[in-house]
């Protein structure tokens, strides 16, 4: 059985690298992802680990051609004329292969840095619009509610048009990502009914900014065992702790737990690993064995995702590139993803 590709020629999976692995591990393990046939590769920035901009560059300068993302940059940290400046130098390094997505950043993070907007949709319609006039090559001369630009002009613009995602998860700020970005990053705990609606508010804010085209990428947490018992098990701990933080959020609240989850919630991510029910395992990550993770990665596909990017919970990283390249990637059936 020959797996699914995108539009690309490569699987419509790509793998994620998070904080839980030492920076100088990244090129390895890209290098890794793309010689096994993974479609993707992306790094996160989380602070206060590693950051996304140096991640991404040693991840491309490691690989031939794999696209690499960043999910995602917070709008909150640097100024739009930086971020401009740092992926115009990347874009124009690796041309077709950069995919950076842009977000708010986790609010305990950004309040250890006293970082707080005064509208966190007019923060990020200001970044993503005026970045990517920057990187059109255009002057930008403006005072918003965030930024001032006082002929700020890229020596080095992008020659040709660089996808701007955004890294989101309500209505409103889906509806945004619609209007004024090239595709939206969903974060983990996005199952298959979180997929369909928020394509739903992409929709609804693409015909506002007449934006036709989308790409939605749905982040997954991932766990793969012959064992498919052992499988869920490993996976209950690291699926807690993102319900336990998640519990009132857009992903819980599409898929009907909201009341539940925060009870739960309330004892701790050790009480929401012990009673969450078997189902979320099911249905809010994906975990099994291979074929059961292959339905599960189908599934996420189908509901309108057109890349699903795992995040391994742990084990060994290389040794499940190689085994999900062998034993997930060729039973993947989606077609027509792109």
């Amino acid at each position: 059985m020959s797996g699914a590709v995108s539009a690309s020629g490569r699987p419509p999976v790509g793998l994620l690298v998070g904080s839980q692995h030492l920076p100088e591990q990244v090129r390895e393990i890209a290098v890794e992802a793309e010689g096994v046939g993974f479609g993707e590769f992306w790094v996160s920035e989380d602070y206060f680990f590693h950051g996304g901009i140096a991640d991404a560059a040693m991840a491309l300068s490691a690989t031939q051609s794999m696209p690499v993302g960043i999910g995602v940059l917070s709008a909150q940290v640097r100024h739009p004329a930086v971020l401009a400046m740092e992926l115009a130098t990347l874009a124009r390094s690796f041309p077709g292969r950069l995919r950076p997505g842009i977000g708010l950043g986790v609010p305990r993070w950004m309040d250890q840095m006293g970082l707080r907007p005064n509208s966190q949709l007019g923060l990020l319609r200001e970044t993503v619009t005026v970045v990517r006039r920057l990187l059109a090559g255009e002057e930008v001369t403006a005072k918003g509610p965030n930024f001032a630009f006082d002929k700020v002009k890229l020596k080095y613009p992008v020659p040709t048009p660089l996808p701007l995602d955004m890294g989101v998860s309500g209505p409103k700020m889906l509806r945004l990502s619609g209007e004024v970005a090239d595709g939206t990053i969903g974060s983990v705990l996005a199952g298959v009914q979180y997929i369909r609606w928020a394509r739903e508010q992409i929709a609804t804010g693409g015909a506002m900014g007449q934006r036709l085209e989308h790409r939605f990428t749905a982040f997954a947490l991932y766990s793969m065992d012959h064992d498919a018992r052992k499988a869920k098990d490993a996976m209950r701990d690291v699926l807690a702790f993102y319900l336990s933080i998640g519990a009132k959020g857009s992903q819980a609240e599409v898929y009907g737990i909201v009341e539940q989850a925060t009870e739960i919630a309330r004892g701790g991510q050790e009480r929401m690993a012990h009673e969450m029910p078997d189902q979320w395992v099911e249905d809010l990550a994906i975990a099994g064995e291979p074929d059961e993770c292959a339905d599960k990665i189908d599934r996420l596909l189908n509901a309108g995702a057109d890349s699903v990017i795992l995040f391994p919970s742990g084990g060994n990283v290389i040794d499940m590139c190689r085994q999900t390249a062998r034993e997930v990637l060729p039973r993947i059936r989606a077609a027509g993803q792109s």
